[in-house]
């Protein structure tokens, strides 16, 4: 298969591991690795569905938490330990190959600072259905559907433990709903735009554990491109992880 070794940022940081013929990561999940809050006492981190790993890689740049990668497909989890062994990582990043659901039994109840994911987006039946199952994975709820994903966050997180996403909007208020049904209440949102006079495309949420009700926070828009089709300043900024 064509594994290719690329850039994983803007500027030379870190570099992974991509089969060509495969599920490569994408803007969404370096956004939602910008995105999600990190407290500075925050020890650990589980990415759940990590692919070959781009969001702890670009995790790492941001914090010296440790940094727990879950991934159930056996090909993209091998990629992602040579993504993690070419930037030297080891130490701080851990991965797993094992299904999602019940990994809080292997980490840990409620011993987690912060759980992420970039799921798959669309219910199975939904959607043009790949005939390569590996991207039929990634894409639709296959192994394991929202529901399961923000059980297994509530399961991990500690009391106030952050739980962020990356999403589509039109499954806002279903995400909302199964947010507080696990007793993860909404803190901040923020919509993805390809371009300004563009409906949005993505979602950007983020709960807290144990939270109170309310205070929700809109972000402004993020915009990815400008009149010219080139990515913003903004998008830019995010992508070469330049902290403000």
């Amino acid at each position: 298969m064509p594994v290719v070794i690329n850039e994983l940022l803007g500027r030379p940081l870190l570099k992974i591991y991509q089969d060509t013929d495969c599920f490569n990561f994408s803007l969404d999940s370096i956004l939602l690795a910008n995105f999600v809050s990190i407290p500075k006492n925050a020890k650990m981190i589980v990415d759940l569905g990590t692919g070959n790993a781009p969001i702890p890689l670009y995790l790492s740049l941001r914090t010296k938490s440790l940094i727990y990668g879950v991934e159930i497909q056996k090909y993209s989890y091998e990629l992602a330990l040579k993504s993690v062994k070419i930037n030297s990582k080891e130490e701080q990043i851990h991965l797993i190959n094992h299904d999602l659901k019940g990994i809080s039994k292997n980490i840990g109840l409620h011993k987690v600072d912060i759980v992420v994911s970039n799921p798959p987006f669309f219910k199975v039946g939904e959607a043009h259905q790949n005939p390569d199952m590996r991207k039929n994975i990634a894409r639709h709820e296959i192994m394991a559907s929202l529901d399961d994903i923000i059980k297994e966050a509530a399961l991990l997180l500690n009391s106030n433990g952050i739980f962020a996403m990356v999403h589509r909007p039109d499954r806002l208020s279903e995400i909302i709903e199964t947010l507080r049904k696990y007793n993860l209440e909404p803190k901040r949102i923020r919509l993805v735009y390809p371009h300004l006079e563009d409906k949005a495309n993505h979602l950007l949420i983020e709960a807290v554990r144990d939270a109170k009700p309310g205070g929700l926070k809109v972000l402004a828009p993020l915009v990815v491109y400008g009149n010219d089709n080139k990515w913003t300043e903004e998008v830019i900024k995010i992508y070469n992880c330049e902290e403000d």
